[in-house]
């Protein structure tokens, strides 16, 4: 095993460490009353932020105001319990509106919940096969696309209570609701649109003028003093739902069969996919705020039983939420302990203040929700990314048009798809040939300045017989057509041909057969192929893709190759079968 290998397998965190949660290191490091008086400020506040935004989400996404509640009170602290990450605040978010909204149409409120359980399990599987690792690959524009194309989904799907219009089915593609909004606005009631105003004024204007006042709070609770002081005939929590229940459910299992499973599996891949993505990235931005690093697949599996666990009790999807978690941090969190403090309050203010929620108008909801939907847009770099170059650009309004107009788990899956393939074709743009032969020198007499060759390459360059062809980059499937078209062009007139890899970090199975067919084809014109510089694991690939003797020789570098073209020392004995690692 080379020193590389060494290092890594020493660094490596062990299975134990990986599914630790941070709750065990937190209290193994040591845990005061001052760390608990801090995280239960913590948790107060972002359980007053969380009481608006769990009820808005769950109504927005076309359930009762409760199912929210449920998700933030079970899901929240199971997310904090068992989670990978210090600070992270789990519960419903805006992100998963559409897709829960779909869902309920499609299957019903029963297929939803049945769909969040499979989900857990996905995720608890994923967290165990450590796939957590992975998801950081996708790339930012597509995360940027589906995050703004949500934004415009969410705000969109609050016009109607913002307008307090009267439309009884709304349609849920984009442009069929447009066209219903719109023909039902006749009917808007100002009253509703004069509180969804003074809640917006409110949000926004403590932000600024007392940022650390819980304004989505203080939003809510003056808009509903207001309607119910003046009778306002506007449509509240208590109008639409009954108000809140005053108790917790009990645990039960969702409903269950075979064909129901089939039915709901695509959505709960989806509610696994974007969960898995919106709390890794959750956690990403955590780590940013604070210096710290999370453990992603611990994450992943929290995620999980947060998720089947608020399935059992009602409740709908939970990820990590951004702006709780920022919330949390910046008022001082110091572990896990906040976030499972933030779950024992709101269900606190659940049992107590439920009847008070009765009062809440929908049009002060659809305001906050609107408020989020603008923060989570991401206005500013989705700009940058449209002006950045044009392959950026194709991915994120891709991504963008597709989860507006057709469907999310689409828009990410081709957003995905499109950034792999500028990613690959990049990648082969970087890989080169550099060709050095004796042949036509004075064409290139210009270009020797610029060449970084060793004295070796020089006099090689002075040997009319033998062709030296550098390759520069990752040898891969992207590059692999290019670099073989020109590695086949060997004139007849060569008697040594040496391909040197000491530049090539990795080669794959489609370059190795590439290779291979240029060896035959050197052996078919009597023409000697020397292969210089491949690390052990290019060798590995070469040799086992049948680039071995007599098809092909190895050899430590140019100097090496070049001595025995000139005869100054023998040709060392060769092996023909793949070496191991640590060969």
């Amino acid at each position: 095993m080379d020193t590389s290998r060494r290092l890594v397998a020493a660094t490596k965190p062990s299975f134990r460490e990986l599914f630790t949660p941070k709750l065990i290191t937190v209290l193994r490091e040591g845990y005061g009353l001052g760390d608990f008086r801090a995280d239960m400020i913590a948790g107060l506040t972002v359980a007053i932020v969380a009481l608006p935004l769990s009820t808005a989400i769950a109504i927005a996404s076309g359930v009762t105001p409760d199912r929210g509640l449920y998700a933030a009170v079970v899901g929240g602290f199971l997310v904090s319990l068992l989670g990978g990450s210090r600070f992270q605040i789990g519960g419903p978010a805006g992100a998963f509106i559409v897709l829960v909204m779909l869902s309920v149409q499609r299957h019903g409120i029963d297929g939803v919940l049945l769909a969040t359980f499979l989900a857990g399990i996905m995720l608890v599987i994923a967290g165990f096969l450590q796939i957590g690792t992975y998801v950081k690959f996708i790339p930012y524009p597509v995360t940027v696309g589906f995050t703004a194309g949500i934004a415009v989904i969410i705000f969109a799907s609050q016009l109607k209570d913002l307008l307090g219009i009267d439309l009884a089915h709304e349609p849920g593609p984009f442009i069929p609701k447009l066209e219903a909004l719109a023909q039902a606005l006749p009917t808007m009631n100002v009253y509703a649109l004069g509180i969804a105003v003074t809640a917006i004024v409110l949000i926004v204007g403590l932000k600024k003028l007392r940022p650390n006042w819980p304004g989505l709070l203080i939003a809510v609770a003056v808009t509903a003093a207001l309607v119910w002081g003046f009778s306002l005939p506007v449509a509240t929590i208590g109008t639409k739902f009954g108000g809140i229940p005053e108790s917790f459910p009990l645990p039960s299992w969702p409903v269950f069969s075979v064909s129901k499973v089939i039915e709901v599996l695509p959505d709960a891949i989806a509610f696994a996919l974007l969960g898995a993505i919106e709390s890794l990235l959750s956690a990403v931005v955590a780590d940013g705020m604070t210096g710290r690093r999370h453990r992603s697949n611990c994450e992943l599996v929290a995620q999980g039983f947060a998720n089947m666990g608020s399935a059992l009790f009602g409740g709908i999807c939970v990820t990590g939420a951004i702006a709780r978690t920022a919330t949390n941090i910046r008022t001082g969190a110091r572990s896990p302990i906040a976030g499972m403090l933030h779950s024992v309050f709101l269900l606190v203010f659940m049992l107590v203040a439920a009847p008070l929620a009765s009062y809440i108008p929908l049009a002060t909801l659809a305001a906050v929700l609107a408020i989020v939907a603008w923060n989570m847009a991401e206005k500013h770099e989705f700009a940058t990314l449209v002006r950045s170059s044009r392959g950026d650009a194709v991915v994120v309004l891709a991504t963008f048009l597709l989860t507006v107009f057709r469907d999310l788990t689409e828009g990410i899956v081709v957003g995905f798809a499109l950034g792999a393939v500028l990613f690959i074709h990049r990648m082969s743009e970087v890989t080169g040939v550099e060709a050095y032969s004796g042949l036509a020198q004075e064409d290139r007499a210009d270009e020797s300045g610029k060449r970084r060759g060793t004295a070796a390459d020089l006099s090689l360059v002075t040997d009319p017989d033998v062709v030296v062809y550098r390759i520069t980059g990752a040898f891969f499937f992207g590059a692999a057509a290019t670099v073989s078209s020109v590695l086949n062009n060997i004139a007849d007139r060569h008697k040594v041909f040496v391909v040197d890899f000491a530049a090539v970090p990795l080669l794959d199975s489609t370059a190795a057969n590439a290779i291979y067919r240029v060896a035959l084809s050197a052996q078919r014109k009597h023409i000697k192929l020397i292969i210089t510089g491949a690390s052990p694991t290019v060798r590995r690939a070469l040799l086992t893709h049948g680039v071995k003797p007599p098809l092909a020789h190895y050899r430590a570098d140019i100097a090496s190759a070049v001595d025995e073209i000139k005869g100054k020392t023998p040709a060392p004995q060769e092996a023909t079968a793949p070496q191991p690692a640590s060969a």
